[in-house]
């Protein structure tokens, strides 16, 4: 048994959607194709300080995680924002931290 399966699928997912979202180059893509409020049709790459293969494997990612999908459109792929999986984990880690906060429970005033 894998130490991670102790705990419930709900923690499960939170922490794999905050998995995917801890590199910094997720963050950008997703920001990117928040800003431009559209699906792109090209290469991110394009856009990033990085190479195309390793904007590939940053993508793959976010698809796999849902939040982003792609649709082959001749050589092209349009790249779109999954709002409905991203306001999924969004209210989950809503309702985690709302628990968190309202515990009361305050062991250092210096934080």
């Amino acid at each position: 048994m894998i130490k991670k399966e102790i705990f419930d699928n709900e923690l499960q997912e939170l922490a794999e959607f905050a998995k995917v979202l801890s590199h910094p180059a997720r963050l950008a893509i997703l920001k990117y194709l928040a800003e431009t409020k559209t699906c792109i049709s090209g290469d991110i790459s394009d856009r990033l300080p990085l190479s195309r293969t390793t904007v590939s494997q940053h993508l793959k990612e976010l698809r796999d995680m849902g939040l982003i999908h792609g649709e082959i459109d001749g050589l092209k792929v349009n790249y779109c924002l999954c709002s409905s999986t991203i306001n999924k984990y969004l209210d989950g880690f809503s309702v985690f931290f709302n628990q968190i906060k309202t515990a009361a429970i305050d062991c250092d005033t210096t934080c």
